[in-house]
C-alpha cells in the first residue's frame, strides 16, 4: 500500500535492533484517515473471507482493528495482556513473546467472545517473527473457530515471522513489507 509506504518513509524512525518507531502515526499517536485507508484495504483483500469477527492484541493493534472493523460490519475482540476483575468466567489462554518488549505476555480472552462459529480475521500493526499470530491463532483454534487471514499494518520481511506463517498455509496479507532497515543511515526498503 504505497501511502502506507510513504508515510513509514516519511515520519518512521529506524533504530537499533530492527525497531522502526512509527508512534507519531500508528501505535501512540494514531491518523484515523491512514487508518480508514487501510481498513478499506483490508476489507478488499479479504472481501471473500466471511469475517465475522476481527481479533487483535492490546494495545498497538486495537486502533487499527476497530477502524478496519467498520469495513467489514463486525465486532473486534482484543487479547488482554492481564487478567482483570471486570473479566468474569473461564477464559482462552495463551503465551507470546513480545518482540518489541522483549518479555513474554500471558494473554487472555474472554470465550463468551469467541466460538466455533466465528471466521476470525487478526489484525495487528506488526509482524515480525510472527509469536503474537501464532499465539491469537491458538486462542481461535481453542475456541474451535477458524482463522480466514492476518492482515498486518507492517511486516518485517527480513524476518521470519511472514514466511513462517505463509507456510502454514495462513492467509496473510501485510500493507507494508520491509525488506531491508538500516539504523546507521535511518533507510528503509520495501518489497
Amino acid at each position: 500500500m504505497r501511502l502506507l509506504e510513504e508515510r513509514i518513509r516519511k515520519d518512521g524512525l529506524v533504530k537499533e535492533g530492527n525497531v522502526l518507531k512509527v508512534d507519531s502515526f500508528l501505535n501512540h499517536q494514531m491518523d484515523i484517515a491512514l487508518f480508514n485507508e487501510m481498513g478499506k484495504e483490508w476489507k478488499r483483500l479479504f472481501a471473500d473471507a466471511g469475517v465475522t469477527k476481527i481479533l487483535t492484541i492490546e494495545a498497538s493493534g486495537i486502533g487499527i482493528a476497530a477502524v478496519a472493523a467498520q469495513y467489514f460490519d463486525v465486532p473486534v475482540v482484543f487479547a488482554k495482556k492481564s487478567q482483570s476483575i471486570n473479566l468474569d468466567g473461564s477464559v482462552y489462554s495463551t503465551k507470546i513473546q513480545s518482540f518489541t518488549h522483549q518479555r513474554v505476555y500471558d494473554v487472555i480472552v474472554s470465550r463468551k467472545y469467541l466460538s466455533p462459529e466465528d471466521r476470525v480475521l487478526i489484525i495487528d500493526d506488526f509482524l515480525a517473527n510472527g509469536n503474537a499470530i501464532n499465539g491469537l491463532m491458538e486462542i481461535i483454534r481453542e475456541a474451535g473457530a477458524e482463522t480466514v487471514g492476518v492482515g498486518i499494518a507492517i511486516e518485517k520481511g527480513f524476518q521470519e515471522g511472514g514466511k513462517l506463517l505463509r507456510e502454514q498455509g495462513i492467509r496473510v496479507e501485510s500493507l507494508a513489507i520491509i525488506e531491508e532497515m538500516d539504523a546507521k543511515n535511518g533507510t528503509i526498503r520495501f518489497r
